[in-house]
């Protein structure tokens, strides 16, 4: 109602009051009491009319601040990202942001009074999702508390937006539905972004976890903090009982003073730094790895260290052999124009000193001594001879235990010179090999005559014969002498290496090169004054085979 009306109907009711009630007391009242009851009429009037002004001016400013709170929540609530959504107690929608609105297509609907499935009439595209929201708001009743849940709604453009769903019950004390706040936050990109790092987090621990190579995290006091499984595969330790310990529990002694120096480096540089290490296998056995180490840089601060190592044990060691090979060419082409040269005027030389031991007598010691060097020469342009030329192998089936007592009885007597036992222990069942018989003896020859002068007096040199599983018969052949040290170890195999006063180191060059055209193996274990061992290996003909040759050799 206008102002205006207001003040008019308040002059009428005036005007009718006065006068009705003047009429009503002039009749009713007597005259001597008619002052009175009009004073009193007038007071009353005075105070209803001021209580009713009073009344109409307190609910006035009671709507004034109503209104005033109404459009500060409506302000704030059209403010906010999230939809916010107020319903009554049967469903049917009060108030919505413009976020809300604009999300269900509802801008231009009246949607006050009206619940989700008639809502759902003016907005073909999000007619299922409103619907389902009735069954969602009837399961929350039901439960009488917060409920939390997420939804998914379908966007024009074909993609989705996911929302945290928070729905709040609100009852009357007698326990009837009051209403129901429905606040949704758009969690689409925070979803996004938590696949992507689940992603990202699932693609690291495939590069960590499936690393053919070791890949370990230290922190600055060179603690590990995490290890692969594959250390467990190339170490032979266990990685859960390594991580928490120092680095040094597996660092060679030569390392462990250059830890710090080695931390530091790797702060200052800030970058990737790679070196090559030697580690200890569980079972003994040194490992060579190729390590890159580069900090861990966690927000602008160096926390630790990551890196990888690469297991080259095995490249090393074929990097060694190659340049085994390449001395060996060189040493070959040498030998082929300098064994030559040295044969011509070496035949000369013998045949007149023969002619001399047999004209002159007196001198005989003398000539015996020249004519047992010129042997030594002619023996070492032998084995010149043999490195320099390719040998044209022709392997023969032979029985190994054989060749071994062949060559034992040939070495018998040296090694009683030096007064050594030699030992022999072969299996009773005979086991043969594809090989050149020559070349082979030649080879133990080399090895037992090596184990016989490095003996001590006394000493023994045993020589044993195993069949392995995998057809590979392995031979040991294993003295007390004194020894070789681990720097002379490293080295042997190598032409012009040896040990010995008049050796030329030819001998065992020539050996590994026999077993490695016979597609074997020679292995040195030795230690200082407790002897050394010689292990060699070679492929032994197949069992069925070795029956049919046996069987077409009867027949």
């Amino acid at each position: 109602m206008s102002k205006k009306k207001l003040v008019f109907l308040y002059f009428i009711t005036s005007l009718i009051w006065i006068n009705v009630s003047n009429f009503i007391i002039h009749q009713l009242v007597p005259s001597s009491y008619i002052p009175m009851v009009e004073r009193s009429k007038e007071i009353l009037y005075i105070l209803v009319t001021g209580g009713f002004i009073y009344f109409f001016l307190h609910k006035k400013q009671e709507l004034t601040v109503s209104k005033e709170d109404q459009n500060r929540l409506s302000t704030l609530i059209n403010s906010m990202v999230d939809f916010v959504n107020f319903k009554d107690g049967e469903g049917r929608w009060i108030e919505a942001n413009d976020f809300g609105l604009q999300l269900f297509q509802l801008e231009n609907v009246d949607y006050r009074g009206k619940k989700d499935s008639e809502l759902a009439e003016y907005t073909d595209f999000y007619g299922d999702a409103l619907k389902f929201c009735e069954i969602s708001d009837e399961e929350t009743w039901e439960n009488r508390k917060i409920t939390r849940i997420e939804e998914v709604l379908p966007v024009p453009d074909g993609s989705t937006k996911t929302f945290d769903t928070i729905k709040v019950p609100l009852f009357h004390s007698d326990g009837s539905r009051k209403g129901l706040v429905i606040i949704g936050r758009d969690i689409t990109e925070k979803k996004e972004m938590a696949r992507q790092l689940a992603e990202s987090q699932q693609q690291y621990k495939s590069l960590f976890e499936y690393s053919p190579d070791i890949v370990y995290m230290l922190d600055l006091d060179g603690t590990i903090t995490n290890l692969n499984p594959h250390f467990d595969v190339i170490t032979g330790f266990n990685r859960n009982e390594m991580i928490g310990k120092s680095v040094k529990t597996i660092l060679a002694k030569k390392y462990k003073p250059f830890l710090k120096r080695f931390i530091s480096a790797v702060v200052e540089e800030v970058k990737p730094i790679m070196y090559e290490i030697q580690i200890q296998h569980k079972n003994g056995k040194p490992i060579t790895l190729q390590c890159t180490s580069l900090p861990i840089i966690i927000n602008g601060n160096i926390t630790g260290i990551i890196g990888y190592g690469k297991d080259v044990t095995i490249l090393r060691k074929t990097e060694e052999r190659l340049r085994r090979t390449e001395k060996l060419s060189v040493v070959g082409e040498l030998s082929a124009s300098v064994a030559h040269e040295i044969r011509n005027p070496l035949t000369s030389l013998k045949g007149f000193v023969q002619l001399l031991q047999v004209e002159d007598e007196k001198h005989q010691f003398y000539y015996q001594i020249m004519s047992d060097e010129l042997d030594r020469i002619n023996h070492i342009v032998g084995e010149l001879l043999l490195l320099a030329k390719p040998q044209h192998l022709k392997f023969t089936k032979a029985e190994i235990q054989k060749l071994l007592n062949d060559v034992i009885s040939l070495l018998r007597t040296e090694a009683s010179y030096y007064n050594v036992q030699i030992e022999s222990v072969f299996p009773e069942q005979e086991i043969y090999i594809d090989c050149e018989p020559n070349q082979l003896k030649q080879l133990f020859i080399n090895i037992i005559k090596n184990a016989i002068e490095a003996s001590i007096n006394g000493g023994t040199v045993s020589i044993g014969l195993e069949l392995l599983e995998k057809d590979l018969v392995v031979i040991t052949v294993k003295d007390n002498g004194c020894g070789i040290s681990k720097g002379r170890l490293e080295k042997i195999g190598e032409p012009f290496y040896s040990s010995k006063e008049k050796g030329t180191g030819l001998g065992l060059t020539v050996s590994f090169k026999i077993v490695q055209s016979h597609s074997g193996t020679i292995r040195f274990d030795s230690q200082i004054n407790q002897g050394t061992s010689v292990h060699i290996t070679l492929p032994a003909i197949h069992g069925n085979d070795r029956k049919q040759k046996k069987q077409q050799a009867l027949s």
